[in-house]
């Protein structure tokens, strides 16, 4: 049997094109980690100043804050896509690829999308009008922008629905064939690269 034909040239598309929101997924948040380095800075620099200077800063809780969150809501999508989101694994370990495919197809139609859909939806909206106003933090006394914060949640939410459509597909997939699709893995275990480079 050859293989190349119209089904196998659409698999080939359909798994770029699912590898591809990976890869969006992965920059986005490969991007955000580095807030951690932002958050470790400022939050030194405050014990520094408080601990050896007796002079605490008035921003820095607001601000990490502020970077706490968007890293946590822009590394969701890069989460999914590596399939490191919590789930009941007791049970679903157990499962055939099949049956935990069907599950997840079930959650993502009734649950995900809709909560999402209306994150994206709803966080727009909350984001305009903080725009609007120029949104300023009553509780902080610097009166930090809330605007920039509130721009996060719908973008995030963004990421998180393009890559959610990508795992109901690969749900899809699976549910057809019996196995679980190919993921983009950027992450690989030193010994098994190791391993791979020792093979002639």
């Amino acid at each position: 049997m050859q293989d190349g034909g119209p089904a196998d040239g659409r698999s080939t598309k359909l798994k770029r094109v699912l590898f591809g929101i990976d890869r969006i997924s992965m920059y986005v948040g490969k991007t955000f980690a580095w807030f951690v380095l932002l958050l470790t800075l400022v939050t030194s620099y405050d014990i520094l100043a408080t601990k050896f200077f007796r002079a605490p800063t008035s921003w820095a809780y607001d601000v990490s804050i502020a970077l706490y969150g968007t890293l946590f809501m822009m590394g969701g999508a890069y989460a999914l896509s590596r399939n490191a989101h919590v789930r009941g694994d007791i049970f679903y370990s157990k499962w055939s690829p099949r049956r935990q495919a069907t599950v997840d197809a079930l959650l993502y139609l009734l649950f995900f999308f809709p909560g999402i859909i209306a994150l994206v939806s709803v966080g727009a909206q909350w984001a305009w009008y903080s725009f609007g106003i120029r949104e300023l933090s009553s509780q902080s006394p610097i009166q930090t922008p809330v605007w920039p914060f509130k721009m996060v949640i719908p973008i995030a939410s963004a990421f998180l629905l393009l890559q959610g459509i990508a795992e109901f597909i690969r749900c899809v997939i699976a549910i057809r064939t019996g196995a679980w699709p190919a993921r983009l893995g950027d992450v690989e275990e030193t010994e098994s690269r190791l391993a791979k480079e020792t093979q002639f």
